[in-house]
C-alpha cells in the first residue's frame, strides 16, 4: 500500500513496485485517513507511509494501521528535514519497521535511482522477515573447540550452522559498532546497558543513515547512554567516555596522530552501496588499536562490516554479531556469522552484559 499526498510520488513508487516480479500494489492512497479505512480490505503486507499529508498525517495514522493489522510492516517516508527526522524516530518507537528519506526532487535521476534501490530492498527484506515461519529457529552454533551439539532440529534451510571462534586473549581497548535496518532501536537499547564500557574506552558507531538523521540519532544515543554522543568531527581526538557516530553522507575512519587516535571523515565514494559504511571504520581501527579492537555487528541489510570484521579478527581482535531472531534483518550480522569470524552470536539483550564482562577482563 502506497500512501502519499503527492500524485507524482504515488505514481512513481507504484510503477516501481509493479515492475518487480515478487511485488504488487495493493492500494495507492492520498492520505492516512484513506489508509486506515482501507487497510483491512486491501490487506497489504507493507505500507509506504508519507509523514506530511492532509486530513490524517503519517504519524497519526501509524498506530491506527497497526491496531487494525498486527505485524503490518510500515516504512515511513519523508524529506530530509529535522522535523521529519524527529517524527521518523518517533514512528520507530511506535512500531514502524523502518524509514526512508525521499529525494528533494525525483527529477534528479541519480537521487531517484538510489531511492528506488533502497526502497525495493527494504520492502523485500522486511517482508521476508515477517513471512518467515515463527517456528524456524536460528541455526545452532558450532564451536571450533568442540563437536557440533544440536539442541534442536535444524531448520529447513541450506545455510550451514555458524561456527564460533574462541575469544582473543587481547584486552579490548575500543568498541566499534556497525548497524543498518533496525539499527536505531538496537543501538538505543545497547548503549543504555554499556555505561561501564563507555567509561573505559571510546565507542565509535557507523549506522547507515542520511544527514540530519544522524544528528538526531546522536542526541538520542546520548540520552539513552547518559554519556556524551555526537557526530564525529574531522581531526578531533578520540577519548574514552564518548560515543562518536559517523555523520550521514561521510565515511568515518580513525588514525594515529602521535599518541592519540583521531577521527578522519572521508567524502569518497560509497562502500558496499553505503555512505557512511561500516567497513572503513572497522579496517582503520586496526592500525590504531590492533588486537584491542572489538567490533559488534547489529541488524541490517547487506554484508557491510564482514570484510572489516575479518581483518579485525586477523589482527587479533574480536567480533560479536546480533542473532537472527532479535534482528530486524539478519543481513550484516548473518554475513559475519556465516564467514566464521564471530566469537559470539547473541540476542540483542545479551550483547551489553557480554561487553561489560569483556571490558572488565572476562575472556570467555
Amino acid at each position: 500500500m502506497v500512501v502519499d499526498d503527492s500524485v507524482v510520488i504515488r505514481g512513481l513508487i507504484s510503477r516501481w513496485i509493479d515492475a518487480e516480479p515478487d511485488m504488487v500494489v495493493a492500494a495507492s492512497l492520498r492520505n492516512g485517513l484513506d489508509a486506515v479505512n482501507q487497510v483491512e480490505r486491501a490487506n497489504p503486507d507493507v505500507v509506504i507511509l508519507d509523514i506530511e499529508m492532509p486530513e490524517l498525517d503519517g504519524i497519526s495514522a501509524l498506530p491506527q494501521l497497526l491496531a487494525k493489522k498486527r505485524n503490518l510492516i510500515v516504512i515511513m517516508a519523508s524529506t530530509l528535514t529535522r522535523r521529519n527526522a524527529e517524527i521518523s524516530f518517533k514512528a520507530l518507537s511506535l512500531g514502524a519497521a523502518d524509514y526512508i528519506p525521499k529525494p528533494e526532487s525525483t527529477r534528479e535521476i541519480a537521487a531517484a535511482e538510489i531511492f528506488k534501490h533502497d526502497l525495493m530492498q527494504k520492502i523485500r527484506h522486511l517482508a521476508a522477515k515477517r513471512r518467515r515461519p515463527a517456528t524456524v529457529a536460528s541455526p545452532p552454533l558450532v564451536h571450533r573447540e568442540q563437536e557440533p551439539r544440536f539442541a534442536q532440529a535444524a531448520p529447513a534451510t541450506s545455510r550451514l550452522p555458524p561456527t564460533l571462534r574462541p575469544f582473543s586473549a587481547h584486552a579490548p581497548r575500543a568498541l566499534l559498532i556497525g548497524s543498518s535496518t533496525g539499527g536505531p532501536q538496537a543501538l538505543m537499547a545497547l548503549v543504555a546497558g554499556i555505561g561501564p564500557v563507555i567509561d573505559r574506552c571510546p565507542v565509535l558507531i557507523t549506522q547507515h543513515m542520511p544527514p540530519t538523521f544522524t544528528t538526531i540519532l546522536a542526541e538520542h544515543l546520548s540520552r539513552a547512554a547518559g554519556r556524551p554522543a555526537h557526530e564525529g568531527v574531522d581531526q578531533e581526538t578520540v577519548k574514552q567516555g564518548h560515543i562518536y557516530l559517523a555523520p550521514g553522507g561521510r565515511h568515518m575512519r580513525v588514525t594515529k596522530k602521535g599518541a592519540d587516535a583521531v577521527i578522519v571523515l572521508d567524502d569518497g565514494p560509497a562502500v558496499n552501496f553505503c555512505k557512511p559504511a561500516v567497513d572503513p571504520l572497522f579496517t582503520s581501527a586496526i592500525d590504531v588499536w590492533q588486537g584491542g579492537a572489538l567490533a559488534v555487528i547489529l541488524t541490517g541489510m547487506g554484508s557491510d562490516g564482514m570484510r572489516g570484521g575479518t581483518q579485525i579478527v586477523a589482527a587479533g581482535g574480536n567480533v560479536i554479531a546480533q542473532d537472527e531472531a532479535s534482528s530486524v534483518v539478519w543481513g550484516m550480522p548473518g554475513a559475519a556469522a556465516q564467514a566464521g569470524i564471530c566469537a559470539a552470536i547473541l540476542p540483542l539483550q545479551q550483547i551489553a552484559p557480554k561487553l561489560v564482562r569483556l571490558f572488565a577482563g572476562d575472556r570467555l
